[in-house]
């Protein structure tokens, strides 16, 4: 029987580690699984997953900082168990932060197992000199974006793009709606300290907006409903009680089908907005200090991935300074006034996600992750 323990520390990584997962026991029914994830991983995998990702899951420099203590503790706890439990495999999913250091903490005490990565970092967007390290200490690297294996594979470091898991979901997902007219979709992210710096950016953007296009209607993206509660209570702090009425809990990507512009926090949902065509903008704002950080150590023109993978501005990005209500309700009522500007955009936006693969992602992350885990 194979034992792997994984370490996802995200909403978005606790999907991708659930896919992977339930395709990897499709190959070994008896695989035994321990690890760190959330609720979707527990479903998958069952009670060796301990469920972190609501107090993992936190953006910015500052904001780690805070709570650098638990996840010092956490991390060491961590290499303890797997160093007893000598598991043929560890794999590690996104979350660079902290699955890098427990790598090479892993190799420098002696862990002789497979150490796999699933859903690459971009390093090569902040840190190009820390794929040598990883090179040394990884046997395989999994990644979703096609450009990655080139830059991966130029270290020494194994790496297969197996496509993007996204494709697979927009399949299963998608529905033949037609957009509604006049309607603005605000996607304010999964996090707390997201939907704190951009939720009330977009509901001041609303009252503008509403000058240009007099029947614009408004729908809000809660992502739980602890989150929509919040925002409930932002919306009464911001003298706008109307905005309470536009919050929708788990329907986003009904939200992003429906329609016909909005604005979209940086990050996973930028891509899945991207595979549904809504014609949006992205939005980003973290603490200065992170900021500053940020600006020091990235190596990209762009924030987008859409921008990345297309080497140029696709979709509009408003970040820190250059986000306010004023600048979003310009994006944004631009979008909604002008067929040709949204039509072109989802032409892009169609042309960029073809680039991702055609399915079948987990399914071919599975087959590498059990090849590799059985090879010598």
């Amino acid at each position: 029987m194979t034992r792997v323990f994984i370490i996802a520390g995200e909403i978005s990584g606790d999907t991708h580690a659930a896919g992977l997962l339930r395709e990897m026991k499709v190959l070994e029914p008896e695989l035994q699984v321990n690890g760190l994830g959330g609720r979707q991983m527990r479903e998958v995998a069952g009670q060796g997953i301990e469920d972190w990702v609501e107090k993992a899951g936190v953006v910015g420099l500052w904001e780690v900082l805070k709570i650098y203590r638990y996840f010092k503790k956490k991390k060491l706890a961590v290499e303890a168990q797997i160093l007893a439990e000598r598991p043929e495999a560890v794999i590690l999913v996104d979350y660079p932060g902290f699955n890098l250091r427990v790598a090479k903490s892993l190799r420098a005490a002696g862990y002789a197992g497979k150490i796999l990565y699933y859903i690459s970092p971009q390093v090569w967007a902040w840190k190009k000199g820390r794929v040598k390290v990883m090179a040394k200490v990884l046997d395989l690297m999994i990644c979703i974006f096609p450009f990655e294996k080139a830059f991966y594979e130029k270290s020494g470091l194994r790496t297969e793009f197996c496509g993007h898991p996204m494709v697979d979901r927009v399949q299963t997902l998608r529905r033949d709606w037609k957009r509604e007219t006049a309607l603005v979709g605000w996607f304010p992210g999964s996090r707390l300290n997201e939907v704190r710096r951009l939720f009330p950016v977009m509901v001041q953007a609303s009252q503008a907006i509403r000058l240009a296009v007099p029947e614009a209607r408004f729908a809000v993206s809660a992502a739980n409903e602890a989150l929509a509660g919040h925002m409930r209570t932002m919306a009464d702090a911001l003298g706008v009680p109307e905005a309470k009425r536009w919050i929708e809990v788990g329907t986003v990507y009904d939200l992003m089908q429906r329609c016909e512009a909005g604005a979209v926090a940086s990050g996973t949902a930028t891509l899945e907005a991207a595979c549904f065509g809504l014609p949006y903008t992205l939005v980003y704002n973290v603490s200065w200090p992170t900021y500053v950080v940020a600006k020091l150590v990235v190596r990209i023109k762009h924030l987008g991935i859409i921008n990345i993978l297309a080497k140029r501005e696709v979709v509009k990005e408003l970040v820190q300074h250059d986000l306010n209500p004023d600048t979003l309700a310009k994006a944004t009522s631009e979008l909604l006034m002008q067929k040709h500007r949204r039509e072109a955009l989802q032409a892009d936006l169609a042309s960029v996600v073809a680039m991702l693969g055609s399915g079948g992602a987990y399914q071919r992350a599975a087959q590498a992750v059990h090849s590799a885990i059985h090879s010598s």
